[in-house]
């Protein structure tokens, strides 16, 4: 962790030795060819600004830092990241223990009129806490870092060491809330497209409500109401929603990839007791824990169901196409199946 301070240290020195001699972005009092600077962390954020803007009239450049397959969990700006967002109109991030190199980089080299939007924050107290559940399997990594918080922080609040759930966009209720947030800031800088981002903004969060309505009908016509995975978890926002039960391998922001065997007998076991037909996993091609829960099973014939959490959206899928409200009407064809 000291060493990756230090590599961020010496990116904020580059950009600020970049940029300590530039212009300063006034709150888009942008003229010639300057564009509305718009960055953001992840996808969800970045398709949220792309149906807000419409046809873009500001002619706005939007940027998705986490754009070659990166999850947010693994990710560390590079110097040219940290430039861009020191010369943004508007930052968008998650704001959770994956983004702490957004304190530091903040406070070098964000400019004075620059808005920043936390996810977090902006949902207040409807965010999560992270949740571990029967049978659920904690990583060494867990382990090593409550000895450390034990040792550093014995003399702190209990609640100060709270780490939060930060898959706060794959519910849509959340979605609707975010998108109406970012509207509401990009109507202040640019003031002369307030109207279209409203409009825009409006038409897209009866979109995400029509889609939050169709999970909730097929939720309460589901004669099975529990998930399982045999992977981590990052939907728990969206089973929350809709009153779901689940299991799963690990949290949904482990970095654990193999599952223990007292880990896979217990949802195993899950799988037989709640006689469940399917057995989820998230995006990627490394579903072998999900098949070896299915090979202790006592029937073995369970399908495997993957549910897209967008955590590896690239830019190529991008180009090709992708956007949040698919990606979450694909999720609910794959939840009805698992729920028969």
């Amino acid at each position: 962790m000291k060493k990756y301070i230090s590599v961020l240290a010496a990116a904020i020195m580059v950009v600020c030795s970049l940029s300590a001699c530039g212009p300063v972005n006034d709150a888009y009092a942008k003229s010639g060819d300057d564009k509305l600077q718009i960055v953001t962390t992840i996808f969800p954020e970045y398709d949220w600004v792309m149906n807000i803007l419409g046809n873009n009239p500001a002619n706005a450049e939007v940027t998705m830092l986490l754009d070659n397959g990166v999850d947010l969990h693994s990710y560390q700006p590079t110097a040219d990241d940290i430039l861009k967002i020191s010369n943004c109109d508007m930052f968008i991030y998650v704001g959770g223990e994956s983004d702490e190199w957004v304190e530091d980089a903040l406070k070098e080299v964000t400019n004075k009129d620059m808005v920043v939007i936390n996810l977090l924050e902006v949902l207040g107290n409807s965010v999560k806490e992270e949740e571990m559940v029967e049978g659920m399997q904690e990583s060494e990594h867990e382990h090593e870092h409550e000895g450390e918080e034990a040792d550093e922080h014995e003399n702190e609040h209990e609640e100060d060491d709270v780490e939060y759930d930060e898959h706060v966009w794959l519910s849509l209720r959340n979605a609707a809330a975010l998108t109406d947030s970012i509207s509401k800031e990009l109507q202040k800088i640019d003031t002369a497209n307030t109207r279209i981002y409203k409009t825009n903004s409006d038409a897209y969060i009866k979109r995400l409500n029509d889609l939050d309505k169709q999970y909730s009908d097929v939720v309460s016509a589901a004669s099975v109401k529990t998930l399982l995975f045999g992977d981590r978890f990052p939907f728990r926002y969206l089973t929350d929603d809709y009153g779901l039960n689940y299991y799963a391998a690990f949290v949904g922001c482990s970095a654990e990839t193999e599952a223990s065997f007292e880990t896979v007998t217990f949802l195993a076991g899950k799988v037989d007791e709640l006689s469940l037909h399917a057995v989820m996993t998230i995006e990627g091609n490394d579903h072998r824990i999900a098949e070896t829960i299915v090979e202790n099973t006592a029937d073995k014939d369970q399908q495997i169901l993957t549910m897209d959490s967008m955590q590896s959206t690239t830019s190529k899928d991008v180009e090709d196409g992708a956007a949040y409200l698919s990606v979450m009407e694909k999720n609910l064809l794959v939840l009805k199946e698992a729920l028969k």
